[in-house]
């Protein structure tokens, strides 16, 4: 990590003033343009809060599908358990929406922060105690999708308000390094943890990671949003959704990031059911095969930072749409671990590719009063659906094999998408 200077990255500008030059519109080259969100403290409390975070979240998620699988035998249960963890976020993030356009947003975070927390120290015991059940499993993973689908629409609002307009592209690249930085960290060290403490470890380790965002959120400062006039909750979330889809460069978006939502996205959850089913591999190698995929989405991450303007983003979503699709195809046949792991790689780099730009458009498209509206959209879509997929797949698992119902929900997507960017001529030419 660089070292800050008064609150500048000090590889930035060595003979200049960083935040003079940004300010001005003089070109930040290299490093200096990757990073260039973080001279901001209040973006790098939080930034670093989340990132520790999210580094216990791939700890308890590699945890889980393992100990799901472990009890259960079952790859139906790995679908049941991902629908139960991501279905609040369908129903629950437009709620979210309009809270985070409404109340304070540190407070809303603090609040299911903590209640994640919660969950996951719950977790711990019943493992600890060799008491825990999939029903219990199942319930605790609910609790957390809830918290989750109402965290997850304030989190985005917020970066907005923590960094100056120019630099919102750059924080919202930094945001996708560092998550996908612990999709490489998290499952590295979950897979060791769980070989050395047990599923229940990492859960308890997720628990204290908590306290670091927590502890960022009570840090910062940033101006407040203009209050949200007064008015029924139903009319508020019924404008939302009349703004994003009145506008049609938002809407093609979304309908692009709900196809691969519902139909590839949900492979995730049958990752630990590949690796040691089809793979013959234990945890050290689900946590490789899960590295794999947060090293490519990192890479993916890092060259959006790297970039100070993409020209055509419309196209480079769709490309890596399909990108994403041919990769999980090709993983869903492949007997090979180094085969595997590399497609995992070249399925993370186009899916992070693919959604950080989504986000980055959506930011842009959307007036401050309704981002959180929109934002809240594309979450249900982006996190909303999968759950949905989760379903379908884990039932499609009793009339064919695994890989082929993988397979085929995400060939369905490749052709879903390709028609969509052969026929909106919007998204071919959206900036």
């Amino acid at each position: 990590m660089p070292a800050f200077e008064d609150g500048v990255p000090a590889v930035a500008l060595p003979d200049a003033d960083a935040e003079t030059a940004v300010s001005s519109g003089a070109p930040v080259e290299g490093l200096a343009r990757m990073v260039a969100a973080l001279r901001h403290r209040d973006f790098r409390l939080f930034w670093s809060g989340n990132f520790l975070s999210n580094i216990g979240t791939w700890m308890q998620n590699i945890a889980l599908g393992w100990l799901v699988l472990d009890i259960t035998n079952s790859p139906f249960w790995l679908g049941i358990v991902g629908f139960a963890s991501t279905i609040p976020i369908l129903f629950l993030a437009l709620v979210g929406g309009v809270i985070a356009d409404h109340m304070d947003k540190r407070r809303l975070l603090l609040i299911t922060q903590s209640a994640m927390m919660v969950f996951a120290f719950t977790m711990a015991v019943l493992t600890w105690r060799h008491s825990i059940n999939v029903l219990e499993i199942t319930l605790l993973a609910m609790g957390t999708g809830i918290a989750m689908s109402l965290n997850t629409p304030s989190y985005q609002a917020l970066v907005p308000q923590l960094v100056p307009r120019e630099d919102l592209n750059n924080a919202i690249a930094l945001n996708a390094a560092q998550f996908n930085m612990s999709r490489v960290i998290g499952p590295t060290l979950g897979g060791m943890a769980m070989a050395l403490v047990g599923a229940g470890g990492n859960f308890f380790l997720n628990g204290l990671s908590f306290l670091a965002v927590i502890l960022a959120l009570n840090r910062i400062s940033y101006g407040k949003s203009a209050p949200m006039e007064q008015g029924a909750f139903w009319r508020k979330l019924k404008q939302g959704f009349v703004y994003v889809f009145g506008h049609q460069e938002m809407s093609v978006l979304v309908i692009l990031v709900a196809i691969g939502s519902l139909l590839a996205v949900p492979y995730l959850t049958f990752v630990p059911y590949f690796a040691r089913d089809v793979l013959h591999t234990g945890e050290r190698g689900l946590g490789i095969l899960m590295a794999c995929s947060g090293i490519g989405s990192f890479v993916a991450a890092v060259t959006m930072a790297w970039q100070a303007r993409t020209h055509r983003r419309g196209r480079q979503v769709s490309f890596a749409a399909m990108g994403f699709y041919v990769a999980i195809i090709a993983f869903t046949f492949s007997k090979s671990f180094l085969l595997s792991a590399v497609l995992s790689s070249v399925a993370g780099y186009c899916l992070i590719l693919m959604a950080a730009t989504l986000n980055t458009l959506l930011q842009h498209l959307a007036d401050d009063e309704m981002r959180g509206r929109a934002m809240s959209i594309y979450s249900t879509a982006f996190l909303g659906l999968p759950p949905i997929g989760n379903l379908l797949a884990g039932f499609l698992t009793h009339v064919m094999t695994a890989a082929h119902a993988i397979a085929g929900m995400t060939l369905i997507a490749l052709g879903g998408t390709f028609y969509l960017y052969m026929t909106r001529k919007t998204l071919r030419e959206m900036n």
